[in-house]
């Protein structure tokens, strides 16, 4: 009986879950857009507050299926600037954007990435990175440290000074250590939490100039 009752419970979590997700405003506009998921418009704002990405940049997007945020970037980089995705996960052809499978921890990945920026600079390096979460905060906020600090070891490499990050971060155990350490390394660091991400996400986006 206990396990037809947990079942249950879970069958009304998900039916929750779909219900929010087809009813939210930022899924709707995405569909509407042909954004490959509402987390684009979360670059957007953010894009719009700062101007980081302009027309003839080269960007580096870390993490970037389902391509959601290659899609704003790589428009805004627009024909003569350069848009590099990369994650381990495959991800379908985009207009102006040049995509690498594998992990970018690995040298031949990172290589293959650096051969794409080839005489450019790197201007901006993206992080929309994230677990997949397991509902439990014990385990799922050190991943997301991770990933941050995997993200700020690859900026800190290529970005040159005035070069700009992009991260997604947990708020929780570890945040405060990481943000001190993100202003060890950078020069200036700013947060925001764009109007699509969900009220009760601990996401927020920091954003650090090198």
């Amino acid at each position: 009986m206990a396990t037809r009752i947990t079942n249950k419970k879970l069958s009304k979590s998900s039916r929750a879950w779909m219900k929010e997700h087809i009813d939210d405003h930022y899924v709707k506009l995405a569909q509407r857009d042909g954004y490959r998921a509402r987390a684009a418009y979360k670059l957007l704002e953010i894009n719009e507050k700062l101007q980081l990405i302009k027309k003839g940049m080269t960007v580096v997007d870390l993490g970037s299926a389902p391509g959601s945020w290659s899609q704003v970037a790589g428009k805004l980089v627009g024909d003569t600037g350069k848009l590099i995705a990369s994650d381990i996960l495959p991800m379908d052809t985009l207009e102006n954007v040049t995509f690498i499978q594998g992990d970018f921890r690995e040298q031949a990945v990172f290589d293959n990435i650096m051969a794409e920026v080839a005489d450019k600079k790197v201007e901006v390096v993206l992080s929309d990175m994230a677990p997949n979460t397991s509902g439990f905060s014990a385990v799922d906020q050190p991943r997301m440290i991770y990933l941050c600090e995997l993200a700020m070891d690859f900026a800190e490499q290529v970005l040159p000074e005035g070069g700009t990050l992009v991260i997604k971060v947990f708020q929780g155990e570890g945040s405060d250590a990481l943000r001190k350490n993100m202003q060890q390394r950078f020069s200036k660091v700013r947060s925001i939490k764009p109007a699509a991400s969900r009220a009760r996400s601990k996401e927020m986006y920091w954003i650090a100039t090198k």
